[in-house]
């Protein structure tokens, strides 16, 4: 059976408390989008309890970024994903490229986040994405198949993982790969999973992210494999996402 659509918005470092404008214009556009689509927002971390408050009994959740493996310790700084949960949080991107390139993340280190979201409750949206200078060198399948096997839990439920691909070149870059491109890499991920998981792998949603927009949405939400968006900075206009989740009719 198809996955349900998902949109999701990754708010990176951006957002106020004044914010919350831009998510109730979210919530109330949610009439206007197709009941199967799932809607997540994905703000920082100090304003999930009060968006999670405001989303409360909505169609819109509200996630996290990124998370700390612990439950809980001495790790100045970082938030567990209990703590995420407590806060109103259900879900939390793991893995995203930035996070991999600037915190120097491993497959591992995703791996125990992606574990700890569930031991929370939390749904892992888990990214992988290959640089530039990696696909010139045609090894696009291979780091993406690396950081695959390394970085998702076995035997997750269907209900408890989404993978987001994300060409780390096309991150905010407005580069987007060719349609071909992209259903070739979520036809591999695709095939992958079902190794690790059978018939259930399905029911994973694999998400696009890099550059998604309201003017290219429609044709990449219609590539096969293709369940869905990570979205950046298109996701901190209430228009803008709510514009890409509405190619779903």
């Amino acid at each position: 059976m198809a996955a349900r659509p998902l949109i999701a918005g990754n708010w990176k470092m951006n957002g106020l408390r004044g914010s919350r404008a831009e998510l109730l214009k979210i919530i109330g556009g949610v009439r206007e989008i197709k009941p199967t689509t799932d809607l997540l927002v994905c703000p920082p971390a100090t304003l999930i309890t009060g968006f999670a408050a405001l989303a409360r009994g909505t169609r819109v959740a509200i996630g996290a970024q990124d998370c700390h493996a612990e439950p809980a310790g001495a790790f100045t700084g970082d938030l567990s994903a209990e703590m995420l949960k407590d806060a109103g949080a259900g879900a939390v991107i793991v893995g995203h490229s930035e996070r991999r390139s600037l915190h120097h993340e491993t497959d591992a280190q995703v791996c125990a986040k992606a574990l700890a979201a569930r031991r929370a409750g939390l749904m892992a949206v888990i990214c992988v994405g290959e640089t530039r200078a990696e696909r010139e060198a045609g090894q696009t399948l291979a780091v993406v198949g690396g950081q695959l096997s390394g970085s998702l839990p076995q035997g997750e439920s269907p209900a408890g993982i989404a993978v987001a691909y994300e060409p780390v070149w096309a991150i905010g870059s407005g580069l987007t790969p060719s349609a071909a491109d992209i259903a070739q890499v979520h036809g591999f991920i695709r095939a992958e999973l079902a190794t690790r998981q059978g018939g259930a792998a399905r029911g994973i949603r694999l998400l696009y992210g890099g550059s998604v927009k309201p003017g290219n949405a429609a044709e990449l939400l219609g590539i096969e494999n293709v369940d869905g968006a990570l979205i950046g900075g298109a996701s901190l206009k209430a228009e803008d996402f709510l514009a890409i989740a509405a190619v779903y009719r």
